[in-house]
């Protein structure tokens, strides 16, 4: 059984002073979560902050995007090492914002994705089509691009050791979001292409979650789908009382 990982993405959000503030009451509302796997992704600037603060806990520190060269003169990026050395674990990779403003590419989505897993960083590959995509019905072929590119010369080894997100275009920070079925139907597709390509067996393996405007509300109908196996939650990982109530969600799923 795949075991349900809530991720919290705070985007450019919380000094370091408020960042620690908020992960010191999560450990407190985490003491008795076992089986979800809680992951929070704060600026970079809080992450060495954060990851010591949560030294004695079960939530992990992912980052929110990683460069993929090991150092150099490439002013404004982090490398894989610099993150794990400064506490993390995770990485997400692709998000829709970074493809939007800052011109990431399936193919510079790919480097970061190879460079994150030579250094046992464990990637979060976001994909997700935008409202035009999807009225346009192309959100598979959309899904289907991304998928390929960004997943190109990897293994079925790598694959055990990522995440994968869909997050329509369309459902982040606007309040509206897929409903059950359509969140379903695109990860059930995501997990067939994962199947596809590196075999049954990987595919039955990899989590997918969802992401776009999840919150306490929606978070139990959404992660009761077969093939939906957690959470990148934006907006609502920034308050202690709504991410903890969609780790509840998750944790009640599971016992």
């Amino acid at each position: 059984m795949r075991n349900i990982i809530i991720a919290g993405n705070w985007k450019m959000h919380k000094t370091v002073g408020e960042s620690v503030k908020l992960v010191n009451a999560l450990k407190v509302k985490t003491l008795n979560i076992r089986k979800t796997e809680v992951v929070v992704c704060p600026s970079y600037v809080a992450l060495k902050s954060v990851a010591d603060a949560l030294k004695e806990s079960n939530i992990h520190v992912g980052a929110q995007n990683v460069f993929w060269e090991k150092e150099g003169a490439f002013t404004g990026e982090i490398s894989p090492g610099m993150l794990v050395d400064a506490g993390c674990t995770y990485a997400i990779v692709g998000h829709s914002e970074r493809r939007q403003f800052f011109g990431e590419s399936d193919a510079t989505v790919n480097k970061r994705l190879q460079a994150a897993l030579q250094d046992n960083l464990k990637p979060i590959l976001c994909v997700g089509e935008t409202l035009a995509e999807r009225e346009a019905g192309n959100t598979f072929s959309v899904i289907a691009t991304q998928l390929e590119g960004g997943l190109q010369g990897l293994t079925a080894v790598d694959l055990a050791n990522m995440v994968l997100a869909y997050e329509p275009v369309w459902a982040i920070g606007t309040g509206r979001n897929a409903t059950p079925e359509q969140a379903e139907e695109v990860h059930k597709f995501i997990r067939q292409k994962i199947g596809d390509k590196f075999g049954e067996a990987t595919a039955a393996a990899i989590r997918i979650q969802y992401g776009g405007s999840v919150k306490a509300a929606n978070a139990e109908v959404l992660l009761s789908q077969a093939n939906v196996d957690g959470a990148l939650v934006g907006g609502a990982s920034l308050d202690a009382d709504s991410f903890i109530e969609i780790i509840k969600s998750a944790e009640k799923l599971q016992n």
